[in-house]
């Protein structure tokens, strides 16, 4: 369990998750957090009035502990470590919308200051794989950047969405870091430098990603799911109607294993077991948790753990000794569990009730006039899944069938599925005229992935007012919002991907039949679907050489069948040749909009700096004036002055609007790139990325729809 030992009230708000803790001496651990402003704080209390104001760093005016940097726009991100060979302590890097900063706060001297196009909405800082020097990545607009300690892009990768979450660490167990990446599509990424290895699919933006012990991680969600994996397999998971501002491993019971601390919107921290999630210590701030680190901040030889508050509390906890395991923070957690254990033990003695009651019904009562709710032995629950086409008055869906074989009915249903229903539950309550021994449950997956959905139904007699439980679990398969079509009329899809595999038809109709909804009977590989979300059509055919074309425009479902096949028949390098005409004729038309936003940014850039040597000379002339008694002079160039100020905003709000078109222009770009590689797996696809990447920053547009047609420049 943990005590409090210190408590901190720091005068300057925190931003939530841009907290750390870094020895930037080598020898005293600081606190630094970014502030409000564009400012970031080191809070150092140990080398009180050493310091001297200069370059960024000055004091602060409210305490003699905090020193603030200024890095003049707001910040997206910070961390702290050891990036170069030769620095004295821990390097502090800041992260903003355009730029990165490595900053050497013991010297007081910026090491790097690179501009970052991509933005930086997360940062991590080590080792990658087999690359020497430790990275600082950074996660932005659908990419990945790594810079060495002389500012020198090393790593550069695309990512499906954009990027909220980074952590380097051993996943595969190989003794090489690995990069997890948590983004805004809901997945877990996992690259082994620049190529993936494994992809976790949640059901919400992945807010917060932190390295437990061997290949455990945590893990938070926006929708304020907090959980932990080993590997791609979730051990346990957890949902609060608050949100996780932060999560962060530390030992707080001394047996060798890390505990998931959780700091929470509503200004609860909580300890759970890595384990199973159950929570064995809390306290409450009385704001929202900025963030949570931990460091001997009081230079005794013992690790704290330190937790800070938006408003700029800061609390250190130590894992309490023996002697003290009976303090208050124990007593109310063994309170939450002899409350739990009374609950059980009353739901328990009314199941016991139910029993005993329905023992005693007469034997010659039929289950239709007994409301105990004894139903036939040979009751059982059945599901079926089929493809429903869209009505006037029902949008297209899947269908779940739930029924009993026998005079029962089916009272209500209780269905849990992960990313389909709000809440992830949905119940079907029938009105007692129309109860019948089926349900028909409509189900819209928003995504192409495969979801278990748990069933519970209540199932009884027509009179029953007790009810049986059935309990079942059905997976819904990958592509299941696609309809198999017979007739292949209407347009055909002028996309395509073709490539060639080594393996036998009957191969590929198994893994047809295992993720989509076919018929009965379906025994060739040559099949046609209509997609229910968009009306688009799928043709998917194999020739006896093994040569598999895929016909759809949709060229984010190609990447995904390409992927889902290759994972099914172990496939680990896949050439493959993609046309799709129309998405390359949008990209072509978004490359250009980039480099009209490119010409626009260096215009307006250069305008505004002849606006501000105007206004300079402007103000000084104004002031002459004013010392001189010129009045008629003074008032005329103030008047000036503010006409050229106004000028400027409207400037600065001109440039910014160009900036987001470019950002979101840029996000289709490296969107574009990641696709053009998932359509290939393996070297084939590293290959390709590489090369787009290349040919994107040579301004080369012929040789990167070549690249993306064709696979690899050679080729």
């Amino acid at each position: 369990m943990l005590v409090p030992i210190f408590t901190l009230k720091l005068n300057h708000k925190i931003n939530p998750r841009m907290v750390t803790m870094g020895k930037f001496d080598g020898i005293h651990p600081c606190l630094t957090a970014a502030t409000q402003a564009g400012k970031v704080f080191i809070h150092n209390p140990h080398t009180r009035g050493q310091r001297q104001a200069t370059h960024r760093l000055s004091q602060s005016a409210q305490d003699s502990d905090i020193s603030l940097l200024n890095i003049n726009q707001a910040v997206s991100c910070l961390t702290s470590g050891t990036l170069g060979p030769n620095t004295t302590g821990d390097t502090l890097l800041v992260g903003s919308q355009t730029n990165l900063l490595a900053y050497d706060v013991h010297d007081n001297t910026d090491i790097f200051y690179r501009e970052v196009t991509d933005g930086a909405n997360a940062i991590v800082l080590g080792k990658l794989g087999d690359i020497s020097s430790p990275l600082a990545i950074i996660g932005g607009n659908c990419a990945l950047q790594g810079f060495d300690f002389e500012g020198n892009d090393q790593f550069w990768t695309v990512t499906g969405d954009n990027v909220r979450s980074l952590v380097l660490f051993d996943f595969t167990g190989d003794g090489k870091n690995e990069l997890l990446v948590g983004s805004e599509d809901f997945d877990i990424r996992v690259f082994k430098e620049d190529e993936l290895v494994s992809e976790m699919a949640e059901n919400e933006t992945v807010t917060s990603l932190c390295h437990m012990h061997d290949s455990r991680f945590g893990y938070a969600l926006a929708n304020g799911t907090v959980g932990v994996y080993d590997r791609t397999a979730r051990y346990w998971r957890i949902k609060s109607k608050n949100h996780a501002m932060s999560i962060h491993a530390f030992d707080l019971n001394a047996d060798g294993v890390v505990e998931l601390i959780t700091g929470w919107s509503n200004g609860k921290i909580d300890a759970r077991s890595d384990r199973t999630g159950e929570v064995i210590f809390k306290d409450n701030f009385s704001s929202s948790v900025a963030g949570v680190v931990e460091g001997d901040y009081r230079m005794d030889g013992k690790i704290q753990l330190i937790c800070t508050s938006v408003e700029g509390e800061v609390r250190g906890y130590l894992p309490a000794s023996k002697e003290m395991k009976g303090n208050l923070m124990d007593s109310s957690v063994e309170q939450d569990l002899v409350r739990e254990l009374s609950q059980r033990k009353q739901n328990l003695l009314l199941e016991l009730r139910n029993y005993e009651e329905n023992a005693k019904a007469a034997p010659g009562a039929s289950e239709g006039d007994s409301g105990m709710g004894v139903i036939p032995a040979n009751t059982q629950l059945q599901t079926a899944l089929a493809v429903r086409a869209a009505t006037e008055s029902q949008k297209a869906h899947i269908e779940l069938s739930i029924s009993t074989p026998n005079e029962t009915i089916i009272r209500s249903v209780l269905i849990f599925a992960e990313g389909i229903f709000e809440g992830e539950s949905h119940v079907v309550h029938p009105s007692p005229q129309n109860l019948s021994g089926c349900v028909r449950v409509p189900i819209i997956p928003p995504k192409d992935i495969p979801v278990d959905l748990h069933v519970k139904a209540f199932v009884g007699g027509k009179n029953s007012t007790q009810f049986h439980v059935f309990e079942i679990t059905r997976q819904l398969p990958r592509f299941s919002m696609y309809d198999y079509n017979v007739q292949h009329g209407g347009p055909q899809p002028t996309g395509r991907v073709t490539f060639s595999i080594n393996d036998r038809p009957q191969r590929v109709v198994m893994w047809l039949n295992q993720n989509f909804l076919l018929p009965e009977g379906i025994e060739s590989p040559d099949v046609a679907f209509t997609c229910l979300r968009g009306g688009g059509l799928l043709r998917i055919s194999m020739q006896t050489s093994g040569e598999i074309t895929l016909n759809t425009d949709d060229i984010d479902l190609a990447g995904d069948l390409v992927q889902s096949l290759t994972s099914f028949l172990a496939i680990e390098d896949l050439q493959a040749e993609a046309d799709f005409p129309s998405y390359f004729q949008e990209l072509r038309t978004t490359l250009t909009e980039v480099d009209e936003f490119h010409s626009v940014h260096q215009k307006l850039t250069a305008a505004m700096a002849d606006h501000s040597n105007h206004i300079r000379n402007m103000l000084v002339q104004a002031e002459d004036a004013r010392l001189m008694g010129d009045m008629r002079n003074m008032k005329k160039r103030y008047i000036e002055l503010y006409d050229l100020n106004r000028d400027l905003i409207n400037e600065y709000k001109i440039r910014s609007n160009n900036h987001n078109a470019l950002l979101s222009c840029l996000k289709s770009v490296n969107q574009a790139i990641q696709r053009a590689g998932r359509l290939r797996v393996g070297k084939p696809k590293n290959q390709v990325i590489s090369a787009c990447r290349d040919a994107i920053k040579n301004n080369n547009v012929n040789a990167l729809f070549k690249i993306m047609k064709a696979g690899t420049a050679s080729s």
